[in-house]
């Protein structure tokens, strides 16, 4: 853990991600690119902070808000905040540049939430997501869902559970907040110092993990139980669409998500490989109010969000995407100086081949001992006497394997090998 006594140090709740690891979270985030691509989304960038007015729209009653929000003033006299989630920003982007509808956007952010850290849970933390604006049908819903599984799907996780519920309309959650606040008042004793904040947003009550409260949330009414006729067709339609993609999922109930701006669909996707209390790897909903909010027009929206940090631990628990063995596969041997070892590496890597070479004229034995040290597949020696022939030296490191080539045929020869052990 970090020592915020010493200033050169990551501040507690933060952390250095250093290759090989930074390895596996450009491959996270590659595959979620890939995916993204191919169901129609772009990528969108927003700034790390905002003016503090678009975060209060996820909730004033919320933790996120009301404790976990870096808040400042700059030197202008503006209130501004860091970014703690990223749905926010992206639809101040779409309110504030009108983007054609449907639009269709991924991201790749940092987000701030001053909380207790946890393993795989920063006050930095990197959050990996998509949001639709624009269309209110349930294939949609179905559609980012599908997304978000298959992306872990690539990512070789097999034990991830994916938890749906419906939030309803307004209609629907102004019959449930009665009924849920009536239930809540009978048993306030269990609730004490709480019953505040039940007061204010009852809904937010469900989502708590506290082991006190069990039975209390166990014998509360359930939301699917008020719904419109509107809103349960819409779920419907949502649960037949991923039964037709072979889509695998539990119905549950008291699953309201983290943020007061949630309509209609609503899920999460939990790792079994992981504990209980930190199993979530990611999650969302539809928001069909929250663009009105910001000014902007009646437009609905829905997105999730995927912890990176999280992921990574989940496929560690399942033993898949482990760091790479090396970044490099070629390693260049000089003994003859001057600039040919040079060229010969641009020529490589131009070539989309990745490629290390020595420097500091350190002797040939320590230049094999840190070809040997760097993982790569091959080794190339210019050396004197095959060089005035037009010829190098090319070593399999792993075999011991070793033959002459002309020193124009060299790149040709490596492709080709690669070629073959790709086959």
């Amino acid at each position: 853990m970090a020592d915020d006594r010493d200033p050169f140090r990551a501040p507690v709740g933060t952390h250095d991600v250093l290759a090989p690891e930074s390895d596996r979270w450009q491959a996270v985030v590659g595959a979620f690119a890939d995916r993204a691509r191919r169901f129609g989304f772009g990528l969108c960038l927003t700034p790390v902070y905002e003016h503090v007015e678009v975060f209060k729209r996820v909730g004033e009653t919320t933790d996120v808000v009301r404790k976990e929000m870096y808040e400042f003033e700059d030197k202008g006299g503006r209130r501004l905040a860091l970014r703690p989630e990223g749905t926010a920003s992206v639809v101040r982007a779409f309110v504030q540049h009108r983007p054609v509808t449907p639009w269709k956007a991924w991201y790749v952010a940092p987000n701030f939430r001053h909380e207790k850290p946890q393993k795989g849970r920063y006050r930095q933390h990197w959050q990996l997501g998509v949001e639709v604006l624009g269309v209110d049908e349930p294939g949609v819903d179905v559609e980012v869902i599908a997304l978000a599984a298959g992306f872990f799907r690539d990512l070789g996780l097999r034990q991830v559970k994916l938890l749906v519920n419906s939030m309803g309309d307004e209609t629907s959650r102004v019959r449930y907040r009665k009924v849920l606040l009536d239930h809540y008042r009978a048993h306030s004793g269990v609730l004490g110092d709480e019953m505040d904040r039940a007061e204010a947003n009852p809904l937010r009550i469900l989502d708590s993990k506290r082991e006190d409260w069990r039975d209390l949330l166990e014998s509360a009414p359930q939301l699917g139980e008020y719904l419109s006729d509107e809103s349960a067709a819409h779920f419907e339609h949502v649960q037949e669409g991923l039964q037709s993609l072979g889509i695998e999922f539990e119905i549950a109930p008291r699953l309201v998500r983290g943020f007061d701006y949630y309509t209609a669909t609503t899920f999460e996707f939990q790792s079994e490989a992981l504990d209980s209390a930190q199993n979530a790897v990611g999650g969302g909903g539809r928001y069909d109010k929250l663009a009105e909010e910001m000014g902007g027009p009646s437009t609905p929206g829905i997105g999730f969000g995927i912890g990176i940090e999280r992921v990574l631990i989940a496929c560690d628990s399942e033993g898949v995407l482990p760091a790479l063995e090396s970044r490099v596969e070629v390693y260049i041997v000089d003994a003859i100086g001057g600039t040919a070892a040079t060229v010969l590496a641009d020529e490589l890597r131009e070539a989309g081949i990745a490629t290390e070479r020595a420097f500091g004229g350190r002797s040939v034995k320590k230049q094999w001992g840190a070809a040997g040290k760097s993982g790569a597949r091959h080794g190339v020696m210019l050396a004197p006497r095959e060089w005035e022939r037009g010829h190098v030296l090319l070593k399999d490191l792993k075999t011991g394997e070793q033959v002459e080539v002309r020193r124009r045929e060299v790149t040709a020869w490596l492709l080709s090998r690669r070629e073959g052990e790709e086959r």
